[in-house]
């Protein structure tokens, strides 16, 4: 079964109520563009993440809201930042015992716990099923083309609001020369 592969570049989380200090009570968070997972979508409202003198602007807020909020980089961006203590690779809502960062829009600003997201891979029930997987499982996909490249150290994440995709970020899509359409296939389940 061929798995969709697809890119998620620095973005934030945030809760209802962190959404609220940094825009008000009166704004709303309004999608531009739905996600392929079902009911995620990237917003119309960007932050700016800084670390003492370095800042990366026009970070996109992806809704609907969390119940906790948090920045997701790749690790050049944390290079990048000069952060210290550098982001843990955690689980995309595993914010327990991260350092926070700086998070600025025009008006207000709010720390926020940020984190280097696991490549994990989304997939319903069924698509799980088909494929002999659990969630949790760690697994490895193998990405053809010029630079093929086998991930390894994949979680498995199974819930019937997900649809089958691989999530990497820009370091690893770049590291695998992924443009465009791309699909893997399931290498290794461990």
């Amino acid at each position: 079964m061929k798995i969709p592969i697809e890119i998620s570049a620095r973005h934030m989380h945030l809760s209802k109520e962190d959404f609220e200090k940094l825009f008000g009570k009166n704004q709303t968070l309004n999608s531009i563009k739905n996600l392929s997972q079902p009911g995620e979508f990237a917003s119309d409202k960007v932050v700016e993440i800084i670390n003492k003198s370095k800042k990366i602007e026009d970070v996109r807020i992806l809704g609907p809201f969390r119940k906790n909020s948090q920045v997701e980089i790749s690790m050049t961006d944390a290079y990048n930042l000069k952060l210290s203590p550098f982001p843990q690779i955690k689980v995309s809502g595993d914010v327990a015992n991260t350092a926070n960062i700086l998070v600025r829009n025009k008006n207000n600003s709010i720390k926020a716990p940020c984190i280097i997201a696991r490549r994990h891979l989304h997939a319903s029930a069924k698509e799980a099923k088909k494929l002999k997987l659990k969630n949790n499982q760690n697994i490895s996909i193998k990405i053809g083309g010029i630079r093929e490249v086998t991930f390894h150290n994949i979680i498995v994440r199974v819930s019937e609001d997900f649809k089958l995709a691989l999530h990497l970020d820009t370091d690893e899509g770049n590291a695998a020369g992924i443009a465009g359409k791309t699909f893997g296939e399931l290498a290794r389940k461990g």
